[in-house]
């Protein structure tokens, strides 16, 4: 994948159309996500201030090359991160009213900025630029479509894996071998691999318990490429003969996800997106087993908005161009759990699937 200087540009452009809705002359970015992109700039260290007519990017001696290189729409800084060279940096944006991104920077970063811009009005953005990257480009539909391949030729390849006797942590590792084999430059998060009981905990931690045959497994991973990635959850079992309570459980779950996946609609409530898929579970008798939001938004971070919960924001809706999961689970304390999910494209008609591993859950054993 290719960010080309043209869609920098238009992030840029972007930014700078919202600043009057905003209510600022500028804003100064400090996450590494959003700082990303903006600029196009990879550098752990560095800060981007954008008025109508200044782009620059702050960052120290480590980076100035990278800096060039990268961000052909920025004017670079040279900022060895010291108070002076904070303060000259907002002397050069020569605003009265600036933006931060309040969900993003520490009371401690905040309080320091303020201190050094005397004079300038600071306006808290609470979720302004993560609005912003909820739609999608071509270009970077491209990319997370690229990295969800990987992972599901990774998760297809489980029956050939995994086996009694082989640890939880085992598995995991095998898993990120075969997704860094086909390309992918990291893990998006750390693998998930919940066995037997562990399954009744979502983000159960890869351990040194040995697979059992009878074991439902839940193993939800993702890649990073090009800075994008992917998020993928199949629930298995270990045999060739389920119990009926997996069946139950299993097939509940996968009808819940079905109904989510033919109901979301741009213009949706994400309280009603997340519903779409609670209802069913609810109706079962398994409403207080599913305790955790219908899915997120995924990109340059793992969990980015939108987030589909019944805790959501009543006036927050869905929107074309978001790349979300749809990962309804039933977690049963003593047994084990319930996880599908899948990566999709909100698109003006419904949703289309960015994530093509099949859903069979049997391992067999011999």
């Amino acid at each position: 994948m290719s960010i080309t200087a043209q869609l920098l540009h238009d992030r840029l452009a972007l930014i700078r159309q919202q600043l009057p809705i905003w209510q600022t002359d500028g804003i100064l970015i400090t996450s590494a996500t959003n700082r990303r992109w903006a600029s196009g700039f990879t550098g752990s260290a560095g800060q981007l201030l954008i008025t109508a007519d200044k782009a620059l990017l702050a960052t120290d001696f480590r980076y100035w090359e990278q800096a060039k290189e990268q961000a052909p729409a920025f004017e670079l800084f040279k900022h060895q991160r010291t108070d002076d060279d904070s303060k000259k940096l907002l002397v050069a944006a020569n605003v009265t009213r600036l933006a931060l991104e309040a969900k993003q920077i520490t009371l401690y970063d905040a309080e320091s900025w303020r201190k050094l811009g005397e004079g300038i009005k600071w306006v808290p953005l609470e979720k302004s630029l993560e609005g912003l990257r909820q739609v999608k480009t071509a270009v970077e539909i491209e990319a997370l479509r690229a990295a969800a391949a990987i992972t599901d030729y990774a998760m297809s390849q489980i029956n050939e894996i995994a086996h009694v006797g082989m640890s939880e942590r085992a598995l995991a590792w095998e898993l990120e071998k075969t997704m860094r084999e086909r390309g992918a430059d990291g893990l998006a998060f750390d693998i998930i691999v919940a066995s037997g009981p562990h399954g009744a905990h979502p983000h159960h931690r890869a351990g040194d318990r040995q697979l059992q045959e009878g074991d439902t497994i839940v193993v939800d991973m993702g890649c990073q490429l090009n800075g994008y990635r992917s998020d993928l959850t199949r629930t298995f079992h270990l045999g060739n003969n389920p119990s009926p309570q997996f069946w139950d459980v299993y097939d509940l779950v996968l009808s819940a996800q079905q109904a989510a996946l033919a109901a979301l609609r741009p213009g949706m409530t994400l309280r009603q997106a997340d519903a779409a898929a609670r209802d069913v579970i609810t109706a079962a008798g398994h409403g207080d087993h599913f305790g955790h939001g219908l899915g997120h938004g995924v990109g340059l971070d793992i969990h980015e908005d939108p987030f589909m919960s019944f805790r959501a924001e009543e006036t927050e809706t869905l929107v074309a161009g978001a790349t979300i999961t749809v990962e309804p689970g039933v977690y049963l304390p003593g047994w084990g759990g319930v996880r599908i999910e899948d990566f999709v494209q909100v698109t003006d008609n419904g949703v289309v699937m960015l994530s093509n591993c099949p859903k069979n859950p049997i391992i067999p054993t011999k």
